[in-house]
């Protein structure tokens, strides 16, 4: 539809070099161009060029003057798409989405049929999660444009977003039955993408039978090979189809036999429920795969009595002469049974004993070389992190102490005794030892963290920023650039420690730091509702718009949410008082209290 108020030609045609400046992002260009057009007397209240002059002064950051030439172009020209249009990108970039989609609405009523206004809504209204207006509006513009991908694949999301699978397939059988059809040797990735994602979409909807079958009619066209194998093979283990399950499991442990959930989805296939069956399978795959960890970690889980002595006997001999610092995190899932607890503690006491009389674990090994001296060192470092589990302190820092004077530049050693301390309920003298931990290497950023979480812990703000201020950018505040980064364990952290200081103005400006990065990770989905489906990665798309709708459930927010609610409540029942106002009143008061003692002795004479 033409402008309700059109420009004559040479004006028309300077009005477009603004539309091609604002493109190209040559603001400064677009503002000579404006005000050519509105120097002329006949069009100094055209209501489109205003508003084009006021969206490019938007992006040079004038803001206050951006506002007021739009809104005069819109008054002067209520019925141009083109104004309600800049009205609404302008709404949209300060985030007022809801006001931005009623503008674009106002703007679709004179050009019902303008693409660019459809798409702006399309955006807004998915980023909303206004999914039923997002389905119209993608409908429209593929009325408008049938042949583009696009098109066709954000109206079937839009049925897919609303649980209604069975349009969301057939829009997406449509469109590949329109497409050319590629050969084995032609690989077509977004072809590939679009074919696992509507292979999603049939799972989703329940019909696992059409899903399998659909997979396996395509899976020519597939290219991401790993996805289609872990798909049929999880197809096939929920359709009761075992024989062939435990082909596809066997399939994808031959190309990575690290994986953990492989090895448990053909034990399901196989269908072995017996915990020595399962032991036993396991030692077939430990011997066909002999440096894979999964067959020789699991059996743990399922082996008892003297067969489980035997097994953790092995793994923790081999990890003590490597040295496995985190030998007690693998382990640390077996300590809800109480008899192999005592096992594992009884066979490391007997590895302290006989290590360190004749260098080796057992006192009945004659054969073989000694075991290295790091050996007694890593044993004593996984008694002190097992003692400590069980809450035996004494115990745990007696070995910790043990592993120190054995090699005292260890800098795990330091973080582990700092850790004990912070269990026992004693930050002070976990944050000494960790910062013990972090002198020994300055250059490590973990140990550098680490150091500064529990130099919070124990409430010193300060030395925890100077801290951090050894990884910021030089030139910049640490906090400010803790919080450019969205260093959001430290904000936390920090808030808590200002709550616990009293200091609760401090505490509110970290909680809303870390409500700002919500709400920047928020707004920054904009950018993949357009990327996402131009590039075909539909599946990664879906589960982003499904992460940002739980998004506030993060561990972080919830976090820094109580601190603030804490302090609001205790503002709330304890009021700050103004230092003035109450000195004021102690005044008042030894005043009143001075002429009353005054009043009383004048009485008594």
């Amino acid at each position: 539809m033409p402008s309700s108020n059109p420009l004559p030609p040479k004006e028309n045609a300077l009005f477009k070099r603004i539309l091609k400046c604002y493109e190209h992002k040559q603001y400064k260009n677009g503002l000579k161009f404006a005000k050519q057009i509105l120097s002329n007397p006949k069009f100094t209240e055209h209501g489109e060029t205003l508003a084009m002059k006021g969206l490019t002064l938007n992006c040079l950051g004038r803001k206050e003057e951006a506002y007021e030439y739009v809104r005069r172009g819109l008054r002067n020209d209520l019925k141009s798409h083109v104004c309600w249009h800049v009205y609404g990108l302008l709404q949209r970039s300060d985030k007022k989405y809801d006001e931005a989609i009623k503008c674009y609405r106002n703007a679709l009523k004179w050009e019902k049929d303008n693409i660019q206004i459809l798409r702006d809504l399309s955006l807004l209204q998915i980023q909303m999660r206004d999914l039923e207006g997002y389905r119209d509006t993608r409908y429209q513009l593929l009325m408008l444009r049938p042949t583009q991908r696009a098109s066709w694949i954000g109206y079937a999301m839009s049925f897919h977003l609303l649980e209604d699978y069975k349009n969301a397939i057939s829009i997406c059988e449509t469109f590949l039955n329109q497409q050319q059809v590629n050969t084995p040797n032609n690989f077509d990735y977004e072809q590939s993408e679009l074919l696992l994602y509507q292979n999603m979409v049939i799972r989703e909807s329940g019909d696992l039978k059409e899903a399998l079958k659909h997979l396996e009619n395509n899976q020519n066209q597939i290219v991401d090979k790993l996805t289609l194998k872990e798909t049929l093979g999880e197809l096939h283990l929920n359709l009761k189809q075992y024989i062939k399950a435990a082909k596809c499991y066997e399939d994808l442990i031959v190309r990575n036999p690290e994986n953990t959930n492989y090895f448990k989805k053909l034990i399901i296939a196989k269908q072995i429920t017996k915990s020595e069956d399962i032991v036993k399978f396991y030692k077939e795959y430990s011997e066909k795969y002999p440096r894979a960890m999964p067959p020789k970690r699991q059996p743990l889980t399922y082996a008892s009595g003297e067969q489980f002595k035997t097994l953790v006997d092995q793994y923790m001999r081999k990890a003590f002469s490597k040295g496995v610092p985190p030998l007690f995190v693998d382990l640390r899932s077996l300590y809800g049974d109480k008899s192999k607890v005592e096992i594992i503690e009884e066979l490391c006491l007997g590895y302290v004993e006989s290590l360190k009389v004749r260098g080796k674990y057992s006192e009945s090994t004659n054969n073989g070389p000694k075991e290295p001296a790091s050996a007694l060192l890593w044993v004593y470092y996984y008694l002190a992190q097992h003692y400590d589990y069980l809450e035996l302190t004494e115990k745990a820092l007696s070995y910790e102490d043990a592993a120190i004077e054995h090699t005292p530049t260890l800098i795990e050693l330091y973080v582990t005794k700092g850790r004990i301390h912070k269990h026992a309920g004693d930050p002070q003298e976990a944050y000494k030892w960790l910062d013990e931990a972090q002198q020994l290497d300055t250059a490590d950023r973990y140990i550098n963290s680490k150091c500064s979480k529990y130099m919070l812990r124990a409430n010193r703000v300060k030395e925890a920023e100077d801290t951090c201020s050894k990884f910021t950018r030089e030139g910049i505040s640490p906090m400010d650039n803790l919080n450019e980064m969205q260093c959001m364990w430290f904000q936390t952290e920090c808030a808590l420690a200002y709550q616990r200081l009293g200091k609760y103005g401090e505490a509110l400006k970290k909680c809303h730091e870390v409500d700002r990065h919500f709400s920047e990770i928020i707004e920054d989905q904009f950018d993949f509702h357009t990327y996402c489906l131009r590039k075909m990665t539909l599946r990664s798309y879906v589960g982003l718009l499904r992460l940002e709708d739980v998004l506030r459930g993060h561990p972080f927010y919830f976090k820094s949410a109580k601190c603030a609610i804490e302090v609001y409540l205790h503002l709330f029942d304890e009021p700050l008082k103004d230092e003035r106002t109450e000195q004021e009143l102690n005044t008042g008061k030894r005043y009143y209290f001075l002429y009353f003692v005054m009043v009383m002795a004048i009485k008594g004479n």
